[in-house]
């Protein structure tokens, strides 16, 4: 945060002046400079910006200033001394730090910023899809410098792209939370806002699939002998190979987290999308805005301001309260439509400040409408169930009517009855058994019929068994007939 110091400083007009002189030495290829040379520079680029009419004087102790803020970097040129007493004073040349040189950049890139001109880079979309082509060709050929080329114009384009759309939505937001909205200086570029918008989202959702295929082709040209070629071919001499490497590879994955999803999310170019539809949306609200304070003349928000300086400057509490009458009417309940249950008691002519309080219902508080019985809710009819239910049923008396025909033709005796006979016999025991009635401590036969067969019991001296897949059963002292 020090090198920053020179932008805050009391003097920081002279020491940005100081600066931009040696970024215009270093454009002419002049690194080092002594303080005569930075005044003489400033002589012709300040013109007529009395800040930047500096002398050597003058310029001496800036130039001290920026190499303790470590802008600059100072060396002793000896041959400047044309006397013993001139070496002796030391003649001093600065130039640009690394890091001085990068804020001072930093500083010029923000005081030469148009903060309204943004703009989404839908035409980066086919060059991206292009150079990922020509890229995976390269990697085919093993063409290193070809593959460094295109990585690096690659990440470029994408690193500006992601910075135009930081910069537009940072603006459309400030454009869409402003309370000032005049209807001139929307009406007049909304039109080409919402064009703008609209043809990057198509534009994105067209190339978003190609681009991902892309990457997929690229990548199965192998991505390690990708990456290793492109570290070969960087310049940064003063990085090793495997740091080279491992700087590529962070930057392909950040390229593929943009066009490919990971398993956490949505990828970058569909948040994209998502945030362009929102915008959208939020343009055409703030539209909506713009047209109703037109066609009403005056907007709320200044309504509401000019009301808030009337209550403000009452004279009085009771004048606060009699505006607050007058503005909202809130004074009688009448507006209400309620009255107290003894009206003769309590009027609703008698102010709410006076008055008891009125019970009202909680539908007339929240909403303001009178509680009303309401229409009959709709019957909800489940038809797709009833007929699954009715089919079911008929299945089950289907089930039922075969293995009674199947009991009645075969009978209970020497055989064993399946899952479904059994199933009609006891049912057809349970209704015989029923109809049984005991009479001077005898009880005589009984029958019971269902699905068109009937059984008969009539006493025997005898037990009856019969044989089922559940097991056997035994009626005591009972002769079943089925017929």
């Amino acid at each position: 945060m020090k090198l920053f110091s020179f932008a805050t400083a009391e003097k920081r007009v002279e020491y940005l002046w100081v600066l931009r002189a040696f970024d215009h030495a270093r454009a002419n290829y002049v690194v080092l400079l002594h303080a005569a040379e930075v005044a003489t520079i400033l002589g012709r680029i300040a013109a007529d910006d009395a800040s930047g009419q500096l002398s050597p004087a003058e310029v001496t102790p800036l130039l001290e200033q920026l190499h303790v803020w470590e802008v600059l970097e100072r060396s002793y040129d000896g041959t400047r001394a044309a006397s013993l007493a001139e070496y002796r004073n030391r003649h001093f040349v600065y130039q640009f730090s690394q890091a001085g040189y990068q804020v001072f950049r930093a500083v010029e890139d923000v005081l030469a910023a148009r903060l309204d001109d943004a703009s989404l880079s839908r035409l980066a979309l086919p060059e991206l899809l292009a150079d990922m082509k020509e890229l995976a060709a390269a990697n085919r050929a093993a063409d290193n410098d070809v593959i460094f080329r295109k990585l690096s114009r690659l990440d470029a384009t994408l690193s500006d792209m992601a910075t135009r759309a930081a910069h537009f939505y940072l603006t459309l937001g400030d454009l869409v939370r402003t309370t000032e909205i005049t209807p001139e200086t929307f009406l007049s570029h909304k039109d080409a806002l919402l064009t703008h918008m609209r043809e990057f989202s198509s534009d994105l959702s067209r190339y978003a699939p190609k681009l991902a295929e892309a990457i997929r082709e690229v990548e199965d040209t192998g991505i390690d002998d990708l990456l290793r070629r492109a570290a070969m071919s960087d310049e940064r001499v003063f990085l090793p190979p495997a740091e080279r490497e491992a700087d590529w590879r962070a930057r392909w994955n950040g390229l593929t987290h943009w066009f490919l999803p990971p398993e956490s999310g949505p990828s970058e170019s569909e948040r994209l999308r998502e945030g362009t539809m929102s915008a959208i949306a939020a343009v055409l609200s703030l539209l909506r805005r713009v047209t109703e304070t037109r066609r009403g003349g005056v907007s709320r928000e200044s309504q509401l301001r000019h009301l808030a300086a009337w209550f403000a400057a009452t004279p009085s509490e009771e004048a606060a309260h009699a505006l607050f009458r007058s503005v909202f009417d809130l004074g009688r309940p009448r507006h209400l439509s309620m009255v107290h249950p003894d009206a003769d008691i309590i009027p609703d002519s008698r102010s709410w400040w006076e008055a008891p309080p009125v019970e009202i219902s909680r539908t007339l508080a929240e909403t303001g409408r009178a509680p009303s019985p309401g229409a009959p809710a709709r019957v909800q009819r489940n038809d797709a169930g009833i007929r699954r239910l009715r089919e079911e049923q008929l299945a089950g008396q289907r089930a039922r009517a075969s293995a009674a025909k199947s009991l009645a033709s075969g009978g209970v005796h020497e055989r064993v009855l399946d899952n479904a006979e059994t199933d009609v016999l006891l049912s057809l025991l349970d209704a015989a058994l029923t109809a049984r009635v005991p009479v001077s401590g005898r009880v005589g036969g009984a029958s019971g019929s269902g699905n068109g067969v009937k059984l008969t019991l009539t006493p025997h001296s005898e037990s009856t068994v019969v044989h089922t897949a559940r097991g056997r059963l035994h009626l005591d002292g009972l002769r079943v007939t089925v017929q």
